[in-house]
């Protein structure tokens, strides 16, 4: 069977979809070792080991320096992701996963408007449509439990966290597209768990729980699919737009369905197969939107 279908998709479009997975596969094993009674910032702080050893081995093996040009960018990008990674694991331990979901998910607008606003990105109307798309089939997704009347009324702080970790996780796209013109992908990753690590187990403190040898696996494949997904990311950026690559961040979505199938025999409901489907027309319109028809050019005749 020919892949010249595969190899004719945008190079940036398939270093989205690779990050996509890659969290994906991060997302599940975070549920999966949930049930050992671990503490968040224990896993956030094992990730982030796991990354910055790979992370530093790998800008090792370039010969380049660790610490790159741009130390402010970096330090700020480093920043940016550390907090929107604690917000978000905050945001679902703390509120119903559909409403945190949801404002998660709101950090492709952040994205476009930021890249609008400093980038000076030009936002296309098939992006336009891909993020509404995304954005009404996600709500379809999660529908089922917002209109569930025994919800009681949201903590703001927890509101706040997930609106928070949703803005810095934009920031932190936009900085790395900045950073993807003059820094190599391998810097720019490393830089967040080298700010990650010693916040992750500031906020633990003693807290620390020895994980079992099934954990630790489990752990150690959390920082390997993460540093997957860090890679597609920072390499997408820096083939593609910024708000194109947040629009097709939601495939993460469909990613997910499929792995609460496989791994916890969680069947969807029918309104998540929609919303599912809208998310998979979106990314389609997008990449229509972004391809360039070309244009013959005849020899006028002599």
């Amino acid at each position: 069977m020919s892949l010249s279908w595969f190899f004719s998709i945008p190079v940036g479009i398939r270093y989205i979809v690779m990050s996509a997975l890659g969290f994906s596969l991060m997302t599940a094993l975070v549920k999966l070792v949930s049930v050992y009674n671990m503490p968040l910032m224990e896993i956030v702080a094992a990730r982030s080991l796991v990354s910055f050893i790979i992370s530093f081995l790998d800008v090792k093996r370039k010969g380049i320096s660790i610490w790159g040009h741009n130390k402010k960018l970096l330090l700020a990008r480093g920043t940016m992701g550390s907090i929107a990674l604690i917000c978000v694991y905050y945001s679902v331990s703390t509120l119903p996963l559909a409403e945190a979901t949801i404002l998660q998910y709101l950090h492709p607008v952040f994205t476009a408007l930021l890249a609008l606003i400093f980038l000076k990105e030009r936002i296309q109307g098939s992006t336009v449509i891909c993020i509404a798309l995304c954005l009404f089939g996600l709500m379809l997704m999660v529908s089922p439990s917002l209109m569930d009347t025994q919800h009681s009324e949201l903590p703001l702080f927890s509101v706040g966290a997930a609106m928070t970790g949703a803005f810095c996780s934009a920031v932190a796209y936009v900085i790395v597209k900045r950073l993807s013109g003059s820094e190599d992908s391998s810097v720019i990753i490393f830089y967040f768990p080298l700010l990650a690590l010693p916040l992750s187990l500031v906020l633990l403190g003693n807290d620390f729980v020895m994980p079992s040898w099934d954990a630790l696996l489990m752990l150690i494949f959390i920082g390997v699919f993460t540093q997957i997904g860090q890679v597609g990311l920072t390499k997408a950026m820096r083939s593609e737009v910024a708000n194109k690559v947040a629009a097709y961040s939601y495939i993460q979505v469909v990613f997910s369905i499929m792995f609460g199938l496989i791994l916890f025999g969680e069947l969807p409901p029918v309104l998540t197969w929609i919303g599912g489907s809208l998310i998979i027309v979106g990314a389609l319109i997008n990449i229509l939107g972004s391809v360039k028809p070309k244009i013959a050019v005849t020899k006028p005749a002599n």
